[in-house]
């Protein structure tokens, strides 16, 4: 399994209501769609910070999942919102366990 982890510094945080609608209703569904899809996570981190956590079968697969997510972000006029570009960080999955918790 291989992971990318996205960082995003100065969200306007008067429209994370904006975000995580958006997230939810557009670009999780899109990102489900794609092959060896095994999740995502959307972290609020307070102060302006936001990171998503992308898990895929393949290193090529949550490496197309940065190119639709920076598609998305132009095709739903997000820039405003997200200024900066993310800090990406990808790899393998090296150590796992699951066990959700209900929130």
């Amino acid at each position: 399994m291989h992971a990318t982890i996205r960082r995003y510094d100065g969200v306007d945080q008067n429209r994370i209501v904006e975000l995580t609608d958006k997230v939810n209703e557009t670009l999780v569904p899109k990102l489900s769609k794609m092959q060896g899809f095994k999740g995502y996570y959307l972290i609020d981190g307070g102060n302006g910070v936001f990171s998503s956590l992308g898990l895929f079968e393949t290193s090529d697969q949550a490496e197309e999942s940065t190119k639709l997510v920076s598609t998305w972000i132009r095709d739903e006029r997000l820039e405003s919102l997200l200024p900066n570009p993310p800090k990406i960080t990808s790899g393998r999955v090296m150590a796992q366990k699951n066990g959700f918790v209900a929130v």
